[in-house]
């Protein structure tokens, strides 16, 4: 029979602690608040009020039930007020020697059965625990802030937990209206231990000047479908946060990729904190605004204004496979006349034939007239031999991601091409400047790397070498803006930006599985639900394909040498076993049923 928490205590009534205590008495739950002083009484009793009032104005709670809310939530600021509680929930400062002490008199106070638990984001739970004569009863209890909006809950459970306390700590939250998801004692838990190695990562490329702070954004956006760029988040959560929770990550971790970049701190310093104070890795138009206005460090185009942009009306793409169909298609619906260059007439025509279908599927779902599929269908021709793209304006190959076909392709293609024609390569980890060395014109060589299926995704990273010319990337940067592309711009290095930001953020989740810290459908749960991401990371390495994020992790880990990337052994093993993901049944999890 489950245990019943009729009464729980809430320790520290900040935004947190004040939306933990309002998720309790919502369910029903009595909640015992608790408070330093009475002007913390006050400030926590007027998060309550607004909040509900809030929910009463949107209409998902009405008075008489809001009444009955707050009628459940006792102030004091007496500790052992909570002596009667069956659960004692800890949302007091980040502050090790603070939540011990706390914990230590919890200890005295309450009754031996009761539960103790930490909303901690980032310290030990364990040695929190051992200041209690109970360790086996206290666990963590991480809620998401807003807390009365975000489902997820990390229950945290240490080695010396109680396995009844974790089933019963995960059956009460259920039973908030929550989801939990359960993890061992490791900083940062499931979603910080995840999410602040990705922003670090993408804060420490800032800070290189990889690439601008609106281009690592909207790569992430685009290319991965996440809700929000990392260095906006990073601004959300407050660099100051970001900074103790890597802090406290290293610490524990010693992974390098965990120890802040000294721009944070840096920021910090200058008071740069983010949204909170009106500026931090963006400037806004006020404290606490979510609203960004330009600023020294804002793109103006100048540079490229006096740049001679070429004129682009033939394009050919070389290459038969899914992401050379996408970029025919794209170009033809744009108007313009396109060259699918094939190793047959029959490979030629399959190609030309996915394009119908593709098209096809279209006008199905009316969103194309069979007029206008006609007249996209018109302007593609195909090409068997080189010599017939030699009118062309601009190439793209899109041929299989080995770099001695690449190197042909590009050495055949500079043969036959006019002067002035740019050539492009769809490569999404090898080096551009490979391709480029291929021809005699390595200042008309650019990367183009456009994400599957091309037709929909809006994002084209594109890679500009030491050697491409600045009117190659101003035409490069139009010609993908007229087919309606987002463009973003970084220099020719492994992974480019949203494969370098986004795969070791996969294997860091291989890695968590690997030391049986959490459950596959627990990390993808905690990354959806807690982070707002479109799929988990295990859902993801299934789609994208094992053999696939092997081979990219191989390639990232080769150039960068740093431990941290070095692919975790259990995607090596899964790839020898065979077990690629959904296109083999079977990946991280089996599809074959």
């Amino acid at each position: 029979m489950a245990r019943e928490f009729s009464t729980v205590g809430v320790v520290g009534l900040g935004t947190m602690g004040a939306g933990i205590a309002e998720v309790l008495a919502r369910s029903g739950v009595r909640v015992v608040a608790v408070e330093l002083d009475d002007a913390g009484i006050d400030r926590g009793r007027g998060h309550l009020e607004q909040s509900t009032a809030r929910a009463v104005a949107k209409g998902k709670l009405d008075e008489p039930a809001r009444a009955e809310l707050l009628d459940r939530i006792t102030y004091t600021t007496v500790l052992g007020d909570v002596a009667d509680a069956d659960l004692v929930v800890e949302a007091i400062p980040e502050q090790f020697e603070l939540k011990a002490q706390v914990f230590g008199e919890l200890d005295r106070i309450v009754g031996p059965d009761t539960i103790l638990a930490s909303n901690t984001s980032s310290l030990s739970v364990t040695e929190i625990s051992v200041h209690t004569g109970r360790p086996g009863k206290v666990v963590g209890l991480h809620f998401f802030n807003p807390t009365p909006v975000l489902k997820l809950v990390e229950v945290v459970r240490t080695v010396v937990t109680e396995p009844d306390v974790v089933t019963e700590v995960v059956a009460f939250t259920q039973a908030l209206g929550k989801v939990p998801v359960v993890i061992g004692d490791r900083a940062g838990f499931i979603a910080n231990a995840l999410l602040f190695g990705y922003l670090n990562h993408a804060v420490s490329m800032y800070e290189a000047r990889y690439a601008t702070r609106e281009d690592l954004d909207a790569a992430m956006r685009f290319g991965c479908g996440y809700p929000m760029g990392p260095l906006a988040l990073l601004d959300l959560i407050g660099l100051d946060t970001a900074y103790e929770i890597l802090e406290t990550m290293y610490a524990q971790s010693r992974n390098r990729l965990h120890a802040p970049a000294p721009i944070l701190k840096q920021m910090i310093t200058a008071g740069l904190l983010g949204r909170k104070t009106g500026r931090g890795l963006y400037t806004y138009d006020g404290p606490d605004s979510p609203t960004v206005v330009p600023d020294a460090h804002t793109p103006t185009g100048a540079a490229s204004a006096d740049v001679s942009i070429r004129d682009i009306q033939r394009v050919g793409v070389v290459g038969t496979g899914t992401m050379a169909t996408g970029i025919v298609e794209v170009f033809a619906r744009k108007g313009f006349d396109v060259v699918l260059r094939a190793r047959s007439l029959d490979k030629a025509d399959a190609a030309v034939a996915k394009v119908r279908k593709s098209l096809d599927r279209q006008v199905v779902k009316g969103r194309l007239s069979e007029e206008d599929r006609d007249q996209v269908l018109a302007r593609i021709a195909t090409a068997v031999e080189f010599e017939e793209l030699a009118d062309c304006d601009l190439v793209i190959e899109a041929v299989a991601e080995e770099l001695a076909i690449k190197q042909a392709v590009f050495g055949a293609l500079d043969e036959v091409l006019k002067p002035g024609a740019i050539l492009a390569t769809t490569t999404s980890s090898l080096p551009v400047i490979e391709c480029a060395v291929a021809t005699s014109r390595p200042s008309d060589v650019v990367g183009l790397h456009f994400f599957n299926p091309a037709p929909v995704m809006k994002l084209v990273e594109i890679v500009e070498t030491i050697s491409t010319g600045a009117d190659v990337i101003a035409t490069a940067h139009a010609i993908c803006a007229k087919v309606g592309k987002h463009p973003v711009h970084c220099g020719d290095r492994a992974g480019f930006i949203v494969n370098a930001l986004l795969f070791p953020y996969l294997n860091d989740a291989v890695k968590m599985l690997e030391a049986h810290y959490a459950e596959a459908d627990d990390i993808d749960t905690a990354m959806k639900v807690g982070c707002g991401l479109p799929m988990g990371p295990f859902e993801l390495l299934d789609v994208v394909g094992l053999d696939v994020s092997l081979a990219i992790e191989r390639t990232l880990y080769n150039e960068f040498r740093e431990a941290g990337y070095a692919p975790a052994p259990l995607l090596e093993h899964l790839v020898t076993a065979g077990r690629l993901g959904r296109k083999t049944g079977k990946g991280f999890r089996d599809y074959s049923r």
